[in-house]
């Protein structure tokens, strides 16, 4: 049987260690191709570009894989992909490894997970994979060695292809590891706040600080499963709407 297409893409850009060893784990799996951007883009979300041109240029980074790097964002970087290099759907779309946990209400911020939520509306099975280290030498074993068992299984047992799941490795080394659990988001949150600075030219200037807060105690969340070892697996969608809302909405009254 001929080896499934996989397309690697990332939000820390084409240099980053996490795609490294991403590429490493796709490799023994199927025949992989890398479009990443040229430059870090952690935070964009989904935003795409509009207003600028597009570069997308070939590298040789990664051995005995085809490689570009994009100038936009990780979701142009898929939908680049799909239509200009590869001309067709890959088999499955990964994202990462992103460093940092993207689990809770991160995912809605991440430029890897972005990603992953592209190729699902694309029709594509897609996984975004996190490591929940921000150290760039974080030791990236055990979530090389999952993102292989997940995105095998994912291979060989689902067949629908909006599939989009977030995965978190915890961070601890593999031997630690106690599985995988597959989860709800978190209801979780950051408490921003922005502190106010002055560069040497007396300019005043903001830099965004908080903390996270977790009133979630589930023993059911991505939270939970990371503090206890686990990785952990939360399947998501792209439609937003809230179909719980709808039945309440429609008791209003809406006569003007």
């Amino acid at each position: 049987m001929s080896k499934p297409t996989i397309l690697v893409v990332n939000d820390d850009g084409i240099s980053a260690r996490g795609i490294r060893a991403l590429v490493e784990a796709m490799k023994e799996i199927g025949d992989v191709t890398v479009v990443a951007p040229d430059s870090p883009q952690s935070g964009m979300g989904h935003a795409i570009t509009i207003h600028n041109p597009l570069r997308l240029d070939k590298v040789d980074i990664f051995k005995d894989v085809d490689a570009w790097q994009c100038s936009g964002t990780p979701v142009d970087c898929v939908k680049l992909a799909v239509n200009k290099i590869l001309n067709r759907k890959p088999d499955i779309c990964v994202s990462g490894i992103n460093h940092g946990s993207n689990s809770s209400i991160n995912v809605i911020y991440s430029g890897t997970m972005s990603a992953a939520m592209e190729g699902a509306i694309e029709g594509i099975p897609s996984i975004g994979f996190s490591l929940v280290d921000f150290n760039l030498d974080a030791d990236l074993t055990a979530a090389k060695h999952y993102a292989g068992i997940i995105t095998r299984a994912v291979l060989k047992g689902v067949h629908w292809k909006e599939l989009l799941l977030n995965v978190n490795i915890p961070n601890l080394p593999l031997k630690e590891m106690k599985g995988i659990k597959i989860c709800r988001q978190a209801m979780a949150k950051w408490k921003e706040e922005f502190e106010e600075r002055q560069d040497p030219s007396k300019q005043k200037y903001f830099w965004l600080t908080g903390k996270f807060i977790n009133p979630d105690l589930g023993e059911d969340t991505d939270e939970w499963a990371l503090a206890n070892g686990y990785v952990s697996v939360v399947p998501i969608e792209f439609d937003f709407t809230a179909h719980h809302a709808i039945p309440r909405l429609n008791k209003l009254s809406w006569n003007e």
